[in-house]
């Protein structure tokens, strides 16, 4: 072999072996998250996190919402690993956290500026005082509704809707001819789906899940009237298939003008007010989320943030990978993506300073007052020895109240009646907490 080739190839022998080490080294963090917009914008810009962190690979896992709580719930109660960063809420935080199965959250790099994260957000995503999850973003909920068909048709609606209010809105605003349907509402079965939803009609109406020794009371008059009127509205004025439709498809709907009114999360607002996004940008109005008998819990707290399991091999490089996507530069990147209205919401006190966000987003100021006045502490007009306003802050609420939610999407397609969904619900519920000893 002639020198000079000889002493190429032992070059380039040497530049793969550092290549290959450097591959080697590289961490790859597999990332457990939903399928909702803010998310998906998350995978795109991700890219950028790579480029700074050349020795962290990410590994993308998008799942649909039901589906991820059921992977994460199986990942982090068999401790198997799978995942490196769960998207997870304030739900299920304080509960692993207090277990000993999420990271704890300590050292955070000094320019993250922890103290800018929206209390609420922090406090919830803690136990004893130690934080388990950075906030991605925040939510309450709010009510939208179009300007062009209230105007069209007379209708003023209220900055504090009441349930009545809404039901005669829907009545006068559904046109089947037309594809517009008076209200959409999640029908689709989950506890974090229809009985997110369900549970605050149900709060406002006077209603609770358990009585103070953990009765359960989904057969009482103020479940049997919510329930009735959630099922009755959706029938009569909501689009074809709702017991199908969550957050996702209900977006859709609204978004491309198809829904007169819709009651759902506050973080959908950015969306709805992108005019790349949103064929309604400029005919969406708000309202706060609707009132019955007691304003007690009829607007939930909820954030979707992201946790870093104990079984993670990878807990330094997710560390910080949590960090950038949850920081103040995270929330700039996407202004630029996206614009200012499409922003992470809910998260960071700055946002909320910024002249881009407040001229960019009407609704900032009132989404965050909805965050901050959201109870979890109280969330019901009768006491009740749980927290959470849209969920029973209890590890079996997961299982007891999916199945809740099915027998409830069952009423809305016709398939039992709201007595019958609500009899299986008071078994189902009371026997659960029954079996897990907390009934005095």
């Amino acid at each position: 072999m002639k020198p000079a080739l000889k002493s190429a190839l032992k070059t380039m022998s040497a530049g793969a072996a550092a290549c290959f080490a450097l591959s080697a080294s590289a961490a790859t963090v597999t990332i457990a998250t939903l399928n909702n917009p803010d998310m998906i914008e998350l995978k795109k810009l991700s890219p950028e996190f790579e480029k700074a962190n050349p020795d962290i690979k990410l590994n993308w896992v998008i799942l649909e919402e039901n589906v991820l709580r059921q992977r994460a719930t199986t990942d982090i109660t068999t401790g198997s690993g799978q995942f490196d960063v769960m998207t997870i809420g304030a739900y299920e935080t304080p509960q692993w956290g207090k277990r000993g199965w999420l990271t704890p959250l300590t050292n955070l790099p000094a320019d993250y500026d922890l103290n800018d994260v929206v209390k609420t957000a922090r406090d919830g995503l803690s136990s004893g005082g130690q934080l388990y999850a950075l906030p991605f973003y925040v939510e309450s909920s709010m009510t939208y509704y179009r300007k062009d068909l209230f105007a069209a048709k007379g209708l003023k609606m209220p900055d504090q809707p009441t349930y009545d209010q809404i039901a005669q809105f829907a009545d006068k605003l559904t046109d089947k001819a037309n594809g517009v349907y008076g209200i959409c509402l999640r029908g689709k079965a989950g506890w974090g789906e229809n009985m997110a939803y369900g549970t605050t009609v149900v709060n406002t109406f006077g209603g609770r899940w358990f009585d103070e020794k953990w009765h359960a009371q989904l057969t009482s008059p103020e479940w049997k009237k919510a329930i009735t009127f959630y099922v009755d509205l959706l029938k009569k004025n909501g689009p074809p298939g709702a017991s199908s439709n969550g957050f996702n498809e209900n977006l859709t709907l609204m978004s491309s003008g198809k829904c007169a009114m819709w009651i759902d999360a506050t973080v959908a607002a950015g969306m709805l007010y992108n005019k790349q996004q949103s064929q309604i940008a400029d005919k969406v109005g708000f309202a706060a989320a609707p009132v019955a008998v007691t304003p007690k819990g009829s607007h939930w707290l909820w954030a979707w943030a992201l946790a870093i399991p104990k079984s993670s091999k990878q807990a330094d490089a997710a560390k910080k990978f949590i960090a950038w996507a949850t920081s103040k530069q995270y929330i700039e990147l996407v202004a630029k993506d996206e614009g200012w209205a499409s922003v992470p919401p809910g998260t960071r006190q700055s946002t909320y300073a910024r002249p881009e966000y407040k001229q960019a987003a009407p609704f900032g100021d009132f989404v965050l007052k909805a965050i901050e006045t959201a109870d979890p502490e109280h969330p019901t007009l009768k006491p009740v020895p749980y927290t959470g306003v849209q969920f029973v802050g209890i590890p079996e609420f997961q299982s007891f109240g999916t199945v809740v939610g099915q027998s409830i999407s069952g009423a809305i397609a016709g398939q039992m009646t709201v007595d019958q969904a609500l009899a299986a619900g008071q078994a189902t519920a009371d026997r659960a907490v029954k079996q897990a000893g907390y009934q005095k």
